[in-house]
């Protein structure tokens, strides 16, 4: 069988880092201090049209932070996703809240229909030291948060998720990890970028998303003290840097100078990715639709998607292969795919949480495969994966 070498998603570099790199190494500063930091922050700022960012040492130290800075508690619930990486529910688990996990819709994102069906039918209002709360009648914990995902980068209908939200009084956290780059539109016309809708957003630069900093993250708010705390909280919670005064407990999660320089760089040639994104998403897309038993899944309407994963849905009954048939033959050929993320309601160390009438995740689970899509991918490795696809049907 003839090897190819056409990797999921890997990163994109260009040689145009090396001055700024050297720069780091030139002054010294290559740790939790410097003007590329600042930089990074003040680019993706303007980039999500918000006046602020936080630079942090990855999208899961953006997260704890952010669970934390929206008042999630030892013994609180926040409402999250089954469909999704661990990342988004481990962070909580830090704080000793409690994840209660939602199924997908057809997105792969939150069941919105769902979630206000679940908090309606199980929903209680209640008054705790003066004030009126949610509480779940199965546990009677309090539910205090709502943290979406935007599978793949595919923005889910933060209009509705804000709505729920203020109905049941509820902060939103914005896992936006994969969505550096989708926003929203209308007629044309760019709206509100992911992230900056919610009461608090985080993106990720790990080396497979769309943007890298070989590690690290980033958070936004709107509201200039919620920053502030973020970025307070994220350099051990210096009261007084002078004399090391701490009245609270903090966390080492500053960006480095050295990922920041990395991150400037890209932030230069986002909009090239997310172009090469959606070409080669579109050439898939074209050839897929002529394979019987092969089905691409669209990014949402009125959104700028920035494509960041191609997923394609396996039906054996008319392509003659199920899907992890499929996975293994790309695999073995040298193309390699991936199925969903495990359900995290299945996960070993969660199963002891809530999960609220999951149906369709498992059918998503099971029949789902990414495929190449990394940002440099070629119009010939396309061809060349669409070929394996047409010649492994049976």
């Amino acid at each position: 069988m003839e090897k190819l070498n056409i990797p999921l998603s890997v990163p994109n570099l260009s040689k145009d880092i090396v001055p700024m790199i050297e720069e780091c190494i030139e002054t010294g500063w290559v740790s939790t201090g410097g003007r590329f930091i600042t930089e990074f922050e003040e680019k993706v700022a303007s980039y999500v049209g918000v006046e602020k960012a936080v630079g942090v040492q990855s999208g899961s130290a953006g997260l704890h932070v952010a669970y934390r800075v929206m008042g999630v508690e030892a013994g609180d619930e926040v409402i999250c996703p089954t469909a999704t990486f661990i990342a988004t529910v481990n962070p909580m688990i830090y704080i000793g809240a409690y994840p209660v996990f939602m199924d997908c819709d057809d997105t792969l994102n939150m069941d919105l229909e769902k979630l206000e069906e679940f908090l309606e039918n199980n929903g209680q209002w209640t008054m705790k030291n003066g004030k009126e709360v949610l509480i779940n009648k199965n546990s009677s914990r309090i539910i205090k948060a709502i943290c979406i995902v935007h599978v793949f980068g595919n923005p889910i209908d933060m209009v509705k998720v804000m709505e729920i939200a203020k109905k049941y009084k509820l902060k939103v956290i914005e896992d936006s990890a994969e969505s550096l780059g989708s926003f929203y539109s209308k007629d044309g016309e760019k709206k509100a970028h992911t992230g900056t809708l919610g009461d608090i957003g985080i993106y990720s630069f790990n080396a497979n998303k769309i943007l890298t900093t070989g590690g690290g993250g980033m958070v936004v708010a709107k509201d200039k003290k919620i920053l502030d705390k973020v970025r307070f909280l994220s350099v051990q919670a210096k009261t007084d840097p002078l004399y090391f005064t701490h009245d609270e407990i903090g966390y080492n999660y500053r960006l480095t100078n050295v990922a920041s320089a990395f991150g400037v760089s890209q932030m230069n040639q986002l909009e090239g990715f997310i172009e090469n994104k959606i070409k080669n998403y579109n050439l898939y897309k074209e050839a897929i639709k002529n394979i019987d038993g092969l089905e691409m899944l669209p990014f949402n309407e009125d959104t700028r998607a920035n494509h960041w994963f191609y997923s394609i849905m396996v039906a054996k009954d008319k392509y003659g292969l199920d899907r992890d048939e499929l996975l293994v033959k790309l695999n073995e050929c040298g193309i390699q795919s991936r199925p969903l993320w495990g359900l995290m309601h299945d996960q070993k160390p969660l199963k002891q949480y809530e999960a609220y009438k999951i149906e369709k995740a498992r059918h998503y689970v099971d029949n789902l495969l990414n495929i190449p899509c990394s940002t440099n991918l070629t119009s010939e490795q396309v061809e060349a994966v669409v070929g394996k696809l047409k010649g492994f049907k049976k």
